[in-house]
């Protein structure tokens, strides 16, 4: 069964037992003429009203999430629970005043039949059976309301053993011990519904439950890649448990990358905490230890440009920036000078000091070309020309794995590999293939795109 059936079941039968003991009770009150039983006929209605508001509140606090109750419905628990702690706390006011008036006057208004005793032997078994059942349903499902509809029918199991003791005293002609006792337990009952009160207007208030917010930060600053938290909010809703929380992530960070970070918090968030709703923010922020190449790279991200073979001077008190940024090949000249323009103004305001920037543009070829194999013979000669070109910078070892595609406008795009000793700086690399790029163009003039793989020496 699921948790809100097993919810409404569980009140629906509190509703049913609560109607019984009303009836009973009413009939051997009237019947016997005892005011005792009378007035716990009137605590079983009270009852009644409360066991059908907690099977209306459950039913209601099931419902999802909608556009007017973003949270859910689970706070009409709380209110319920409000509501039964405040008629606990009447029927306290009721039990102490009746028994104040027994103790001043003298009399016991107790008759001693044996059906008297029968319903309220009855009337305690029952609700035995329903505290029992509403806390544990309660317990496994967080239900306020339960829980409060589970007070009172303990709250019922003391009132109905107080007038139990009072038959039993009057017989024995001790007619004054019942209305102590009854004082003694409205006591615990109103100590028991302030308890409840204050725990549903903490949940109502939207008070933060004691610890969850201490170790969610806990939790969370143990994750690689948060550098702070800015921000906690714990949301109490019924069982549910809404946390919003706002970290601080280096901006140098990939989208993908902060996504995973959060990600892991909710994760490890809900080992400890299964109930929790999380809603997690980021705010980037520059580290002290950014490099101008890393920060020359968030500048370009910020603009939608991406900055790539970065390279730093400094010279006579002069920093000297270079890097190579590609832009939408359907642009003009114009208006891709002024795309640089705008990120070269941001990066002297990122990069404070005397600076000097030259930025390359590149062609980004976004759209997709159909190709067709050049043709062998054709495919053959061009062969030869690069690995000619190869043939004339030393620290290339090999080249292979040759692809000539061709597109439409007769432009050749070509792929290729070549290996290196496994020991060669990358810069010797990078070097040695921009070289045979430059060769290859050219060499072969009708080139329109090369792209060189460079890899170790196999073995």
């Amino acid at each position: 069964m699921d948790t809100t059936g097993k919810k409404q079941r569980v009140a629906l039968s509190s509703v049913a037992a609560s109607a019984l003991l009303t009836l009973m009770k009413a009939v051997v009150g009237i019947m016997t003429g005892s005011i005792g039983i009378i007035s716990e006929a009137a605590h079983s209605m009270l009852d009644f009203g409360a066991a059908a508001l907690t099977w209306y509140a459950v039913r209601m606090s099931g419902k999802p999430a909608d556009r007017k109750h973003h949270y859910g419905h689970a706070k009409v628990e709380s209110v319920t629970a409000l509501i039964e702690a405040g008629l606990l706390f009447v029927t306290s006011l009721w039990i102490i005043y009746a028994a104040t008036e027994r103790l001043i006057s003298g009399t016991t208004e107790i008759d001693v039949t044996w059906y008297a005793i029968a319903v309220i032997v009855l009337s305690i078994v029952v609700d035995i059976s329903r505290a029992g059942a509403l806390n544990k349903v309660a317990k496994e499902t967080g239900s306020q309301a339960l829980e409060a509809d589970a007070l009172h029918f303990t709250s019922d199991i003391l009132s109905s053993a107080v007038v139990l003791a009072g038959l039993g005293f009057v017989r024995l002609g001790i007619g004054w011990a019942d209305a102590a006792a009854g004082i003694a337990v409205a006591l615990l009952v109103a100590k028991a519904a302030f308890t409840l009160g204050k725990k549903t207007i903490d949940v109502l208030t939207d008070a933060a439950p004691e610890g969850i917010a201490d170790r969610v930060e806990e939790i969370t600053r143990k994750i690689e890649g948060v550098i702070d938290i800015d921000k906690i909010r714990v949301k109490p809703t019924g069982p549910q448990v809404f946390i919003e929380m706002s970290v601080t992530l280096s901006r140098t960070l990939s989208a993908e990358n902060a996504r995973r970070i959060c990600t892991d918090i909710e994760e490890r968030i809900h080992r400890e905490f299964p109930v929790a709703d999380m809603t997690i923010n980021t705010r980037p922020v520059a580290l002290t230890g950014e490099s101008i190449a890393e920060r020359v790279h968030v500048t370009g991200l910020n603009h939608g440009l991406h900055a790539h073979n970065i390279a730093t001077g400094f010279n006579d008190g002069v920093s000297h920036v270079t890097f190579d940024v590609e832009i939408e090949q359907t642009l003009t000249i114009r208006e891709a000078h002024d795309a640089v323009s705008a990120l070269e103004h941001d990066l002297h305001r990122e990069l404070d000091g005397n600076l000097e920037i030259c930025i390359h543009i590149d062609p980004l070829r976004s759209t997709e070309r159909p190709t067709a194999p050049v043709p062998e013979t054709e495919a053959a000669s061009l062969r030869t020309l690069i690995s000619a070109a190869a043939d004339h910078i030393e620290a290339i070892e090999d080249v292979h794995d040759i692809t000539l595609l061709k597109t439409e406008a007769g432009k050749l795009f070509i792929t290729l590999h070549c290996s290196f000793p496994g020991d060669k700086p990358l810069e010797a690399v990078h070097t040695a293939t921009s070289r045979l790029e430059g060769a290859i163009y050219h060499a072969i003039p009708e080139a329109g795109k090369v792209v060189i793989h460079a890899e170790p020496l196999a073995g």
